[in-house]
């Protein structure tokens, strides 16, 4: 499958294996992927980042798929829903498009339906902006990253990345020049609340991590050019 533009889905799914082996395989076929692993995260997710596709798994714990799909329309928002579930009866099914789902799929699944029931979803959907085709590699002075490999060098030089900090990266670059708030960023890191401080402490947490980022792209950590703040609202990436 190629797509001469670059969809951002969202996968939310409690399933860690499940949402592991999704994100690799939509990655693989070029798309921008971010997971969720339960209804609170991915609510915080889409408060701080747009997406063209919600991949939706129906029976997580807590609040399930059905419940946050209705949400997602009661509150105005149109990115396409493909709904997961064990449960492939008509009445089912019914429920799902009648909660404001595009479409739903039964488990267990092969990954190729599913990437064309995707492509389906998007194609029925031309009234939605894909996010704009990315460079293969970003400039920031001296440095320079390329999104497929994950890898930053300084000339030919390699940068070194913790995993934190190559995670933060691959964000970034999927939205430079966009702000990311940073109750985002802690959820796309995964920060655990109960062993972070709560909310407070997770993002002091996502700071620390950007300031030692920022020790590695930047010139002058401390008047950061790339990795620039926008106070009241988050970080955002500024490549040449």
């Amino acid at each position: 499958m190629s797509l001469e533009t670059t969809y951002h889905l969202l996968v939310v799914d409690d399933d860690d294996r499940i949402r592991t082996l999704l994100q690799k395989y939509l990655l693989r076929n070029g798309y921008l992927v971010t997971t969720a692993r339960d209804a609170a995260q991915a609510r915080r997710l889409m408060q701080g980042l747009a997406f063209d596709l919600i991949v939706l798994d129906v029976m997580m714990p807590g609040e399930d798929g059905m419940v946050l799909t209705r949400q997602i329309r009661a509150e105005g928002g149109t990115a396409p829903v493909l709904l997961l579930t064990a449960k492939g009866e008509a009445e089912d099914r019914i429920a799902g498009f009648e909660a404001g789902a595009d479409d739903y799929l039964p488990k267990p699944f092969e990954p190729r339906e599913l990437l064309l029931r995707i492509v389906a979803i998007l194609r029925r959907n031309p009234q939605r902006e894909p996010t704009a085709v990315l460079p293969q590699v970003l400039v920031m002075g001296p440095l320079r990253y390329d999104i497929e490999r994950g890898e930053l060098k300084r000339g030919d030089t390699p940068v070194r990345l913790t995993q934190t900090e190559a995670t933060l990266m691959r964000l970034f670059c999927q939205h430079p020049g966009e702000v990311i708030s940073r109750e985002a960023l802690v959820d796309h890191l995964g920060r655990d609340r109960a062993t972070h401080g709560g909310s407070v402490g997770q993002e002091r947490a996502v700071d620390v991590q950007i300031t030692r980022l920022r020790r590695k792209i930047e010139h002058d950590p401390k008047v950061p050019r790339h990795l620039q703040t926008v106070r009241g609202a988050g970080y955002m990436l500024v490549t040449d």
